[in-house]
């Protein structure tokens, strides 16, 4: 499985996600699932992907495949006037890969469905944020819905949904974001380390801050232990449950 997040905030955006692949419990790889793409005071697009291997890695490799044209008219990344146009055309790529290897195996009993978070900034315009789904078609992130999740979702939205923010800065919202993975890795062997971190900061035009976190990170250890740490100490500070009536 994955889990991915991307974060809209005031000053721009934040992405994570994880690497690990599984075919069951004793077929686990790792896998970049985060990639992105920039030209230097014009724009800086990612994406993060979730779901069938596959498909995902086709999808990715024929963006770049595109990046690499001559025509204009088929990179949509490079030369997308909008980030609007950009996921429209991000959408109908994955829908058409999709429908390519479910006719291709017609009869088989595969799954190809994939998500991908299309994430980026075009120069004149606004960070933008988008989930695009399966069927090719998409939905943007706004102040009500200023995050997305993509994979094993449940375990750490409860932490994003209590901490996150629109005035965060960068790293609190990275804190916050380990804090959301951290829970997550706990709860489903299916998400694993290392992950991938991205800050693209607003009019930035390129990768603000990246990272790889792994199994060995000193800042990601702590957090852990820490965000265990209080939640004993609140739990052991709630008020005492009685057998004995009120």
């Amino acid at each position: 499985m994955t889990y991915c997040v991307g974060m809209v905030l005031d000053k721009g955006l934040v992405l994570m996600s994880d690497t690990r692949t599984n075919s069951g419990v004793d077929n686990i790889s790792t896998f970049r699932k985060m990639f992105s793409w920039q030209v230097p005071g014009e724009r800086m697009i990612a994406i993060m992907t979730a779901g069938n291997l596959a498909t995902t890695q086709a999808v990715v490799s024929q963006l770049e495949e595109r990046t690499k044209s001559p025509d204009e008219r088929g990179n949509a990344l490079l030369k997308g006037p909008t980030m609007f146009g950009v996921a429209t055309e991000v959408g109908r790529l994955l829908r058409t890969v999709i429908s390519e290897r479910q006719q291709a195996n017609s009869g088989g009993t595969g799954r190809f469905t994939a998500t991908i978070i299309l994430a980026g900034q075009i120069a004149g315009m606004e960070p933008r944020l988008f989930m695009i789904y399966p069927e090719g078609n998409f939905i943007e992130a706004s102040w009500d819905t200023p995050f997305f999740q993509i994979g094993e979702t449940k375990y750490g939205r409860p932490i994003l949904i209590r901490g996150y923010d629109r005035d965060l800065s960068f790293e609190d919202a990275v804190k916050l974001l380990m804090v959301s993975f951290d829970s997550t890795l706990k709860a489903n062997l299916s998400v694993g380390l290392p992950l991938d971190l991205m800050v693209i900061a607003k009019d930035d035009f390129a990768p603000t801050h990246e990272r790889r976190v792994t199994g060995d990170d000193a800042y990601f250890g702590e957090i852990s232990s820490s965000w265990g740490d209080a939640l004993k100490s609140a739990f052991h500070s709630l008020p005492d449950y009685s057998f004995e009536s009120p």
